[in-house]
């Protein structure tokens, strides 16, 4: 039987929090990053009864710190990882699927100069394998540039020594979206989420463990949360939550610093992403257009700290104007065009290998026979996969016929159906009716159908009116969607993961402030 329907409302949180108490569960989950988020959509959609709790806000940690692409890695193939990027590839294109309104094609501009490791044809060689692997259905196959065909598509770009260049296809994606579009799926299955809810303790019966002590952060009121089987999903937390849960615990985290810059989209005049190596080939760093905003950032730097603490340096930020100020040398770049930095942990698994960009971004499951699983690594974008495969592993625990009872997976469904392909175009259609309809602007309504398809039907019974301004009309509409749709409790969680208005406004949407505040009880 599934739990009582809900949705991921701050109206619905103290309901929710009586409701964690209130039964022993199939499954609880411990962490809201994407990964938790795809499980207890995984397991809701099985049939199991949820319950997930997160510390901070949804999407908080590395999910909304993210490179945000979606992508097979190219690079992986020189490890021979090519199940990975297979897996990675095939999972790319579901997103574009079941996420439409999160999850964009783009292209790539991958440009070759004299002493790289790689060469032409050697890089071309990839190419092949990467739309191969692609199953040829990649948005556009790749294409060969010489190097004039390059400076004429990218005219900033570097020209000195260029052999030529390739073009391919990967995605863009709005990372902390599409954790709040996985998690609010999950609950509309069935599944309990909760933020701001922190497990400290953990009880045991025959070296089992069969409840979670947990604290309301809100109210600091203790909680007990039972269940039939424990899954962790906490990313670079995973060893210290495995220490403070089950003590005897063995690490197996290399985690990686990702820090990446944003800048006004008008500093750079292309369409396209660019991949640039750096340190000998060692390092990636990437530049990404958005329709707000471009980013430049890189992923891979051990990361010993704690992730809370984790940080954009004036090393980092020398580090990556240095690389983009090589490869574009027209565009001056200077620390004054910065709009904003963010950093991450990502939670690799340590395999062994020399250097941070070697480390197999494969994932790890662990089973642990004191009833937890745990799982750590892995791609962002095969998430829906680690999921599925992290719910597998975890009904070893359970009774035969609770194995039978739970295991088909049915997640390839569209996350929103207000916001799948066929809605979504439909959407577009209207959107001069929407306009005409609310005298709003068209481009505010482009907007917000190309970020909620026709869930802006719902968006708009919250418009404040046309004696705002279409900015605040938009943002304001915005604001009472994540209050209502994706327990967004706080103004600076709204600033930093429900809009990119901190990240791409050089005002970072302060004048804003005042009017998107009073939409928060």
């Amino acid at each position: 039987m599934h739990a009582k329907k809900r949705t991921l409302s701050v109206h619905e949180r103290p309901a929710m929090l009586k409701d964690l108490e209130s039964k022993v569960f199939d499954l609880v989950i411990i962490g809201g990053g994407i990964t938790g988020a795809g499980v207890a959509r995984d397991a809701a959609s099985r049939g199991m009864s949820v319950a997930l709790i997160e510390m901070q806000d949804f999407a908080q940690g590395t999910s909304s710190r993210s490179s945000k692409l979606v992508h097979g890695g190219i690079r992986y193939l020189e490890n021979f990882e090519f199940h990975l990027v297979f897996e990675a590839l095939s999972e790319r294109a579901l997103l574009f699927e079941i996420a439409p309104t999160l999850v964009h094609p783009l292209r790539f501009v991958l440009p070759l100069y004299k002493g790289n490791r790689v060469g032409m044809f050697k890089m071309g060689l990839g190419m092949w394998a990467y739309d191969a692997l692609s199953l040829f259905e990649a948005p556009e196959l790749h294409e060969r540039l010489s190097a004039e065909e390059s400076t004429e598509r990218l005219p900033l770009l570097q020209g000195q020594d260029l052999q030529g260049s390739y073009v391919y296809s990967d995605a863009y994606m709005d990372d902390d979206r599409l954790v709040h579009e996985t998690m609010r799926s999950a609950v509309r299955m069935g599944a309990l989420a909760v933020n701001r809810v922190q497990a400290r303790d953990a009880e045991f019966s025959d070296g089992k463990m069969t409840a979670l002590t947990a604290a309301d952060l809100v109210s600091g009121r203790s909680l007990k949360i039972r269940g039939k089987h424990f899954m962790s999903t906490t990313g670079p937390w995973t060893d210290k939550v495995a220490m403070d849960l089950v003590k005897k615990w063995k690490p197996v985290l290399r985690p990686s610093k990702g820090v990446h810059l944003t800048f006004n989209r008008s500093r750079f005049d292309v369409n396209d992403a660019i991949v640039m190596a750096a340190d000998n080939d060692k390092r990636i760093v990437f530049g990404i257009p958005r329709h707000e905003m471009f980013i430049i950032g890189t992923t891979d730097t051990d990361f010993r700290d704690d992730p809370e603490n984790v940080s954009v340096t004036p090393d980092d930020v020398r580090y990556l104007l240095d690389v983009a100020g090589w490869y574009f040398p027209g565009a001056n770049l200077t620390a004054d065009d910065i709009v904003a930095s963010y950093a991450g942990v990502r939670p690799l698994v340590d395999d062994g290998s020399e250097s941070e960009s070697k480390t197999s971004r494969e994932h790890l499951i662990l089973r642990d026979d004191r009833n937890i699983t745990f799982i750590a690594g892995g791609k962002y974008t095969t998430y829906r996969r680690m999921a599925a495969d992290a719910v597998d592993a975890a009904l070893d625990a359970y009774t035969f016929e609770d194995r039978a009872r739970f295991g088909v997976s049915n997640t390839k469904e569209p996350l929103n159906p207000k916001a799948s392909a066929e809605a979504l175009e439909a959407a577009h259609r209207q959107v001069d009716d929407f306009a005409f309809e609310n005298k709003l602007g068209r481009d505010a309504v482009k907007l917000l159908v190309e970020r909620h398809a026709l869930e802006i039907k719902d968006l708009l019974k919250f418009d404040p009116g046309p004696s705002h301004t279409d900015d605040e009309r938009v943002f304001v509409m915005e604001a009472h969607h994540a209050i209502r749709e994706t327990m967004c409790d706080s103004l600076v969680d709204f600033y930093f993961r429900r809009v990119p208005l901190f990240l791409s406004r050089a005002d970072h949407g302060l004048p804003l402030l005042s009017k998107i505040g009073r939409a928060f009880p």
